[in-house]
Parts: C-alpha cells; sequence; structure tokens
C-alpha cells in the first residue's frame, strides 16, 4: 500500500471496502483523483481508529461498495 494509485485503481483494487487515502491529488470539487491508500476495512470504525492513529494531515475516506436501498446519506 506503497504506491500512489489513480482512484479508478483503487476502487478496482480495494472495492466494496472502505479506504482512508493520504497523499491525495483532488480536482476543483475536491473529488479524489489519486492518492496513497493508507489502510482498507469492510468496518468504518477500523477507518476512524487507524485515521486517529495515524494522524495522516490531509485525507479522504471513501466507501467503495454499493450502498443499501434503505440508507439514507446526510451530507
Amino acid at each position: 500500500m506503497d504506491e500512489i494509485l489513480s482512484f479508478d485503481q483503487i476502487k478496482a483494487r480495494y472495492a466494496p471496502d472502505w479506504v482512508l487515502i493520504g497523499d491525495l491529488e483532488t480536482d476543483e470539487k475536491l473529488e479524489v483523483l489519486s492518492g496513497r491508500v493508507l489502510f482498507h476495512s469492510p468496518d468504518r470504525d477500523a477507518i476512524d481508529h487507524r485515521a486517529k492513529e495515524l494522524m495522516p494531515g490531509r485525507f479522504a475516506v471513501q466507501f467503495l461498495g454499493p450502498f443499501p436501498e434503505d440508507v439514507a446519506l446526510i451530507l
């Protein structure tokens, strides 16, 4: 997990997990274009715990699986 990957490569390798991504490259909308996967897990709490341990500075957390139909997202 030391290499910089495009977001498409990250999705191909780590779906359907949650991923913690550092060394980000983002576009003007702050969408992730590429980065280094620091940690991945099917458990979101594990991602949060690892982020607190690593304190990676600027990072993103992304879910790479499908959202169930009965789940509502609040932004």
